[in-house]
């Protein structure tokens, strides 16, 4: 669990976009058993001044791995330029190097060049073979079998560019210091920006001023509203599988609405 944390953390970290607590070293619990990560002290509060300032900081995140292609790619094609290392390469696939949890459920990062079937295979389908071993829903599964018939229309003519993902930024797990926002125990891997939006709005979520400076710099595609909800239900599947059924029915809301 922690060795995702602190790649994850790491991997924010080299973007220099968004502050996160810089991860030192994960430490092994006496006989092997559990675990701690090291992480420096951030002195924070509540995010309350500065949620504008993070949604402009978010869609950095986002949008950094897609300047570092277009960069890379112009130096190439520039006489001198181009031939030498550099420190962080383009992603041109969805996925992370490794393992990282969402809640206590880990998730596989696989690497895969179509990010429709990564958010399918690696996404809904471990949560819902997850529902399926503990209670067996018989309608969440036909309504699952249906669903993934309708997934590749919400994506029509989309280009979709790899963006690091926080991965489950709700606003437990955003707040500031004095000198603007922090964000912490991510669950990152490369995906699609639109992704994030999902479990930001849920649980409390975002003020206005959040979204705008968001959407300011990475505007709503056609469709978006469609693909929030499609998002949002591996969040309430998630904690289905954690906490209950009490999300069942949030779980077969959205299915039932993107299969009509």
């Amino acid at each position: 669990m922690f060795e995702g944390e602190m790649a994850s953390l790491t991997a924010i970290l080299k973007t220099d976009t968004v502050k996160v607590p810089k991860p030192i070293k994960v430490l092994a619990g006496p006989g092997g058993g559990g675990g701690v990560l090291v992480m420096e002290h951030v002195d924070m509060r509540s995010l309350n001044r500065h949620a504008a300032k993070l949604g402009a900081q978010l869609a950095a995140l986002h949008l950094d791995n897609k300047k570092l292609g277009e960069r890379l790619q112009k130096e190439a094609g520039t006489v001198g330029r181009g031939g030498g290392q550099v420190e962080r390469p383009f992603v041109d696939q969805f996925g992370f190097d490794v393992v990282t949890c969402c809640g206590y459920l880990p998730q596989v990062n696989d690497w895969q060049k179509d990010w429709v079937a990564f958010y399918a295979q690696q996404r809904i389908q471990p949560q819902m073979d997850m529902v399926e071993q503990g209670s067996g829903d018989r309608e969440a599964l036909e309504l699952w079998s249906a669903l993934q018939l309708k997934i590749p229309d919400l994506f029509r003519d989309m280009d979709i560019v790899p963006a690091l993902l926080h991965g489950d930024l709700w606003a437990g797990n955003v707040a500031e210091d004095s000198a603007g926002p922090v964000i912490f125990d991510p669950a990152s891997f490369y995906g699609h920006s639109e992704y994030e939006l999902a479990i930001a709005g849920m649980f409390g979520g975002f003020g206005r001023s959040f979204y705008s400076a968001y959407h300011s710099e990475i505007p709503r595609a056609p469709g978006f509203e469609k693909r929030l909800q499609l998002y949002q239900l591996f969040h309430y599947l998630n904690h289905w599988n954690h906490f209950g059924s009490g999300y069942r029915g949030s779980s077969l809301s959205i299915m039932k609405s993107l299969t009509k």
